[in-house]
């Protein structure tokens, strides 16, 4: 349940059991996740890498990943898409 509190600048914030609310939606999205990840492959990726934590390198690690398939995605593009023949790319390339 949702309550105001006012807090010592006389502002009133909404409260959810004792908390801000800013408090309670941050741990929502912040949520620890405990994973099995193979220490060897964890270990080299710190050393390949050169990060300092855990995190940095399971998140850069992500990025990567999301990056790498999203690049998949648009190789499966070429040949799908029709060219103009008409076409001129060099017509917009004119300073006015």
């Amino acid at each position: 349940m949702l309550r105001w509190r006012s807090s010592p600048g006389g502002n009133a914030r909404p409260t959810c059991c004792g908390l801000t609310l800013a408090a309670v939606v941050c741990s929502f999205l912040h949520m620890p996740t405990n994973l099995a990840i193979d220490d060897r492959l964890l270990e080299e990726a710190l050393r390949v890498g050169g990060h300092r934590t855990k995190k940095a390198t399971v998140t850069e690690a992500l990025e990567e990943h999301i990056q790498r398939r999203k690049q998949l995605e648009t190789l499966e593009l070429f040949g799908q898409v029709d060219v103009d023949p008409g076409y001129s790319y060099k017509s917009g390339r004119h300073r006015r």
